[in-house]
């Protein structure tokens, strides 16, 4: 475990939302309140982080992926950056709707963006018109705007990591329907039963979401670590029992 209770802390993961904003399901994990502001239990919150870094650790290693999900404006570049770190696929400008229910069709539009992509380094570009140049520049702009994210991401994720269900409800919904695991960030606000990893904490200020973003890619890179490593000992392992079996023959 490479934080303490004290950087929880510090990183505000306790602060709730109003009293009258709470989510009555949110109960178990509330400490108290305080000037009209529920109170997070951070003990809670270490052992459903604990829970959420080892199961994604596990996906990792198994060769799955976990997508990031954070549209909101004070976690989106935390998250694309925590996301790149552990080599995972990220969503932060907006989710479409199908994004995961009809991957097929988001697959067809990502195509299209690297068809752009290499016309405009393959020297077609030169060969067409300005207004027809300007339009595809549009439209490439517009298409990795949303879609640059998950661009190399070729079949569905073995999960997902929200920032704010309640926001992302459209992400959770879809994952949901396709027995997609998601782990969330998730607030006094909202309903932690609706994902099967609640990590329970503030997920409006910055601080708060990078240090479970964070927590979350580096179990994320230690699992993919050891799936590493095994394939390396078993690579070895085989050309060590060929070689013997040659030497044998």
């Amino acid at each position: 475990m490479a934080y303490t209770q004290q950087d929880l802390l510090d990183a505000g993961v306790h602060f709730g939302h109003l009293t009258r904003k709470w989510n009555p399901r949110m109960a178990p994990y509330i400490f108290m309140e305080q000037n009209g502001i529920h109170i997070i239990d951070l003990k809670k919150t270490e052992s459903k982080l604990e829970e959420a870094k080892a199961a994604a650790r596990n996906i990792a290693k198994s060769g799955r992926r976990v997508l990031f999900v954070a549209t909101k404006k004070q976690a989106k570049e935390i998250v694309a950056t925590e996301a790149q770190r552990a080599g995972m696929p990220f969503v932060t400008e907006r989710w479409l709707g199908g994004m995961l229910t009809n991957f097929q069709t988001v697959r067809r539009s990502i195509k299209r963006m690297q068809v752009i992509d290499r016309m405009a380094n393959d020297g077609t570009f030169e060969r067409i018109n300005k207004k027809e140049r300007l339009m595809l520049d549009r439209e490439k702009v517009k298409l990795s705007r949303v879609l640059g994210g998950i661009e190399d991401m070729t079949k569905l994720p073995g999960a997902l990591f929200i920032i704010d269900i309640k926001r992302e409800h459209l992400a959770v919904s879809e994952a949901l329907r396709l027995g997609i695991p998601t782990f969330g960030l998730v607030d006094t606000n909202s309903d932690p039963t609706v994902v099967d990893f609640a990590i329970p904490g503030n997920d409006d200020a910055s601080k708060s979401i990078h240090l479970i973003a964070s927590e979350l890619a580096d179990a994320i890179l230690e699992g993919t670590n050891e799936r590493r490593r095994e394939k390396q000992n078993d690579e070895e392992r085989k050309n060590k029992e060929e070689k013997e079996e040659g030497l044998e023959a």
